[in-house]
């Protein structure tokens, strides 16, 4: 596996496919340049997912995040970008992903976008005693 960053997002099959579970993977250090200005933009990801028959592998993602560094990107077009790619390499049965972009001139941002495999519902809620 290459040390360099790059799109290729490896995979590996779910040890449990039959069973709905979660997947939390949360990227403190994402950074991409702003398309306008190229000042550097820094989020945190929270990436949830539900996996059919593949989990992504978590050094191709970090590898994955890294490619965006040097990249002119709008908060809004690199998340749904990178679902897009993650859904792709994945296929899971949910996904959600959550971009919260440190201020910049006083704005927060946080951009959510969500794939929802067709017919897929989650399980019911526990609420337990």
């Amino acid at each position: 596996m290459s040390t360099e960053p790059g799109k290729d997002l490896e995979t590996f099959p779910n040890p449990q496919p039959e069973r709905d579970y979660t997947i939390r993977i949360r990227v403190p250090e994402f950074t991409c340049l702003c398309p306008r200005t190229g000042q550097p933009d820094f989020a945190t990801l929270y990436l949830d997912y539900v996996p059919d028959q593949q989990c992504v592998e978590l050094k191709s993602l970090k590898l994955y995040v890294w490619s965006f560094r040097d990249e002119g990107h709008f908060h809004e077009d690199v998340t749904n970008r990178m679902l897009s790619d993650l859904v792709a390499a994945t296929r899971p049965r949910f996904m959600r992903l959550r971009a919260e972009f440190n201020v910049r001139g006083g704005v927060y941002t946080d951009v959510v976008a969500e794939h929802r495999q067709p017919g897929w519902q989650p399980p019911p809620a526990v609420t337990l005693p």
